[in-house]
């Protein structure tokens, strides 16, 4: 017997599930409904598009209606709007915008596949012509256009997450004066906040403005337009536009009407197999609320690799011949970020602790490719693994090339639960241009290695300072005399590393030395050295890289 399918909603998880279904099964009757004018586009190009790095439009479309339909023999209505669900009698109410009329679609099996929308702050002037969302072509357009007819000079992003800093970088590149307010301590969420001082650095290079543990607390307004941004510091920021990039909530509300069960992040709940609490309603993408891969955690994570995978999980289970299961969700994610790209995996410091997770860090600061080659650039890696195991948490990466290659290996080997050991021994490619013989996946694998084997006892930055102020421990700065001389943490006394074994008398040995190079290296050496030599020593993680940045960004 033929079956229909209606599918709700049409980008990422709906058009990936629609072709799906139309390869698996000819003979199944696919609805696909969308309440947009567009179907299948790429909402994450948007913010290039503005800033004209995508320079054609046309380029945003994945597929149209017209050739979707034809390709797939798909039932594509746009412009229609799910407003009910029966889930008893398997029926559908549709507003068709076009038509202006209410109809009803009978359904075998319904795939929810409607999205998020942003979250929109209780503001006055939220409404004024010059603020704006960014979620579809119709916001990509409005902005487009105001910018080019009008004078603007200063826009103000609200919210410093991946849109806003995506956003951010593009409004700049378009010319205008440009202000982040976030908040939080820092932009990107998911980073620590040590990585996320990187990712500071580089927008204050780049003349953005950063207001951060600040929020706006009002817009100011003349007529039809903002003039000002209110924040709650009592600051007012002069404002042409004003860009909404706060997040996005599960648009859900349709699915809690029709008694389906809701998730306490407010995503629909599903089962393994992406199945509501009806068995005939299936949901995935944006809509979804699922489970974190490493903590079992409930998450949200609205981006479009999990979207399409869950499109195409969904079609199988609807239409195949075997049900799938979707494992969860790891928080892989990667941004540009002017001339900087940060990417990130599996769970951060802050959830650990907050969940009570054991883990140790370490930092380290290898270059792109080799060092030799024109254009090396160094990047800084942070990954989070199991003291006693070795089994990867998480992995952060900030750097000019090569980010998006290392952030994967991670991925990878997060997704098929591995340990530093394991990555000890990956043979990735090399050649000059292209990374060293020691890929710094594998450097940053064999540095925690050697916490977990205890060849070295580490310590972060934010922990040195208990030390200090109790006349516990001695920071040692294992440096050239000439590093030392250009800035160096103080108190440190200055030992190269070269010369410890002529001079590891000074030390004294009933007290902790706290030893830090640039990058780690050398400060691992010395503490080698050291431990050997009967003194009570911990590597600094990070070095005096990490240091300036956290204490400077």
């Amino acid at each position: 017997m033929q079956k229909k399918i209606v599918i709700v909603g049409g980008v990422a998880a709906g058009a990936s599930a629609a072709a799906r279904m139309r390869r698996m099964d000819e003979h199944a009757k696919i609805v696909m409904l969308e309440r947009g004018d567009f179907i299948s586009f790429a909402n994450c190009g948007l913010p290039y598009y503005i800033g004209g790095v995508i320079a054609q439009r046309d380029s945003l479309f994945v597929q149209t209606p017209a050739a979707m339909k034809k390709r797939f023999a798909l039932d594509i209505r746009t412009k229609n709007e799910v407003i009910a669900i029966d889930a008893s009698a398997k029926t559908i109410t549709i507003y068709d915008h076009n038509l202006g009329i209410l109809y009803t679609e009978f359904y075998d099996y319904l795939l929810l596949c409607n999205g998020a929308s942003p979250i929109i702050p209780e503001l006055s002037g939220i409404d004024k012509q010059n603020v704006f969302l960014v979620r579809n072509i119709p916001d990509t357009d409005a902005i487009k256009e105001y910018v080019l007819r009008s004078s603007s000079q200063t826009a103000v992003i609200i919210g410093g997450g991946l849109i806003g800093l995506e956003m951010a970088e593009m409004i700049r590149h378009i010319g205008l004066n440009v202000h982040i307010v976030e908040a939080s301590s820092q932009v990107l969420p998911p980073l620590d906040q040590e990585m996320a001082a990187y990712v500071h650095k580089e927008l204050r290079n780049q003349g953005i403005d950063l207001h951060l543990q600040d929020k706006a607390d009002s817009l100011l307004y003349d007529n039809d337009f903002v003039t000002h941004v209110q924040l709650a510091s009592g600051k007012s920021i002069s404002a042409d536009l004003v860009i909404l990039g706060i997040g996005v909530k599960p648009n859900s509300s349709i699915a809690r009407e029709a008694g389906l069960r809701i998730g306490n992040l407010g995503g629909i709940e599903v089962d393994e197999f992406l199945r509501t609490s009806d068995p005939s309603i299936f949901a995935a993408g944006d809509v979804i609320q699922v489970k974190n891969l490493i903590s079992g955690s409930d998450a949200l994570f609205p981006l479009a690799g999990p979207a399409n995978r869950q499109g195409w999980i969904a079609a199988n289970n609807i239409v195949g011949p075997k049900m799938i299961s979707y494992k969860g969700v790891q928080g892989t994610s990667i941004v540009k970020v002017f001339d900087q790209t940060a990417a990130t995996t599996g769970l951060n410091e802050k959830t650990l602790k907050a969940m009570g997770i054991p883990y140790q860090a370490i930092h380290v600061h290898p270059n792109s490719s080799a060092s030799y080659y024109p254009g090396a650039a160094q990047m800084t890696i942070k990954i989070l693994f199991d003291p006693e195991d070795g089994r990867l948490l998480g992995a952060q990466i900030i750097g000019a090339r090569g980010v998006d290659k290392r952030i994967d290996v991670f991925a990878a080997a997060l997704r098929l639960k591995q340990n530093v050991f394991d990555i000890q021994e990956f043979e990735l490619a090399y050649a000059p241009p292209y990374s060293s013989a020691k890929d710094p996946v594998n450097l940053a694998a064999y540095a925690a290695g050697n916490v977990v084997t205890k060849q070295v006892d580490l310590i972060h930055w934010d922990s040195i300072s208990s030390y200090i102020d109790n006349n516990d421990a001695i920071l040692i700065d294992a440096r050239t005399a000439r590093e030392y001389s250009l800035g160096s943490v103080p108190g440190a006394i200055n030992i190269p590393v070269d010369e410890l074994r002529s001079r590891y008398e000074e030390l004294p040995k009933d007290k902790d030395l706290l030893v830090y190079c640039q990058v780690g290296l050398r400060s691992y050496i010395a503490c080698r050295i050291l431990s050997q030599l009967g003194f009570k020593v911990k590597n600094i993680s990070g070095g005096y890289n990490l240091y300036t940045v956290i204490n400077q960004y």
